[in-house]
């Protein structure tokens, strides 16, 4: 979907701030916060804001890790499944669909 992305990298491009509006963007750790960025990028991004992402947390695969392995909370199915196509990724692998097959079960028993 990016095969160009190395060459779409805006050195100085940020995450513009209105995706980020309740966070201090002065004292913000974009390390720490990387899970809410990604998240904040998929549910309002632009394509320039993917090529953000992809130059501040390491590439496609910096990025696909990051969704991977952090509890992000989709709020809708469609972006799940995005995310999915995009990174090549199965919901099975993915913390968040983890942690809503424990939830389910706590609450069904």
């Amino acid at each position: 979907m990016w095969t160009d992305w190395e060459k779409k990298i805006d050195a100085e491009a940020t995450i513009p701030k209105h995706l980020l509006w309740d966070v201090d963007l002065k004292n913000f750790d974009r390390q720490n916060g990387r899970a809410i960025v990604v998240l904040r990028v998929i549910e309002r991004g632009t394509m320039e804001d993917f090529y953000t992402l992809f130059r501040m947390y390491g590439g496609i695969k910096g990025v696909r890790k990051i969704i991977k392995n952090n509890i992000l909370h989709f709020r809708y199915p469609q972006d799940l499944a995005f995310v999915c196509m995009a990174f090549d990724l199965k919901e099975e692998e993915m913390e968040c669909y983890k942690r809503k097959l424990l939830r389910e079960a706590y609450l069904n028993s």
